[in-house]
């Protein structure tokens, strides 16, 4: 029996207009790509590394203008200002009051570096609804990894078959699956929604 709901954040809760952004600096469609490149498909796996807080924003920013000095500018204005980041879903986080009314208990569970997180989810109504959260930068340890859902569970007394979890990345959802985990892969808006409602 589901008594838990836990929710990924990025691409479920909010979506990111990253490309847009870096169109909005000036790029072409085309720069922009390869800029987001450099930043999210980095081979040293940087961002993941803000992600679990092992490196700071300054140390970020200087570490990718180092590496791509043709970009530093841009990579400065887009790492320096996270707060243009995000996109709502309202319709989803509109759902929050209505699973609490039923009795579940919501979690986050998150890759998430502290900065963005903090301006992500400063203003979010669906804060208001949490039981909990477990945040990668708060432990240093990121999605797939099964200590993090781990840590969750152990620091709310959650079981692991009471857990139903959302996330866009099908990893996550094995990792979480072999856990024992139910889990669903978030591909749309409308799909999640449509989920949340048969809850």
């Amino acid at each position: 029996m589901i008594k838990n709901i836990i929710f990924d954040v990025g691409d479920v809760l909010f979506h990111y207009r990253w490309k847009e952004m870096l169109q909005d600096y000036g790029l072409s469609e085309e720069d922009s790509i390869r800029v987001g490149k450099e930043i999210f498909d980095d081979p040293k796996q940087r961002w993941l590394s803000y992600d679990k807080g092992l490196l700071t924003l300054p140390e970020l920013i200087e570490d990718y203008a180092r590496s791509y000095p043709q970009d530093a500018e841009i990579l400065r204005f887009f790492l320096n200002h996270g707060e243009y980041m995000h996109v709502p879903h309202p319709e989803i986080w509109a759902m929050f009051p209505k699973l609490k009314e039923k009795g579940y208990k919501l979690y986050l569970l998150s890759n998430y570096s502290k900065e963005l997180f903090g301006l992500h989810t400063e203003y979010a109504d669906f804060m208001n609804y949490l039981d909990g959260k477990m945040v990668s930068y708060m432990i240093q340890i990121a999605k797939p990894d099964p200590r993090i859902y781990k840590a969750l569970c152990e620091k709310y007394s959650l079981e692991m078959e009471e857990c139903l979890f959302f996330d866009d990345r099908a990893e996550n959802i094995e990792a979480a699956k072999k856990l024992g985990m139910q889990g669903y892969v978030v591909t749309t808006r409308e799909d999640l929604l449509k989920e949340l409602k048969k809850l």
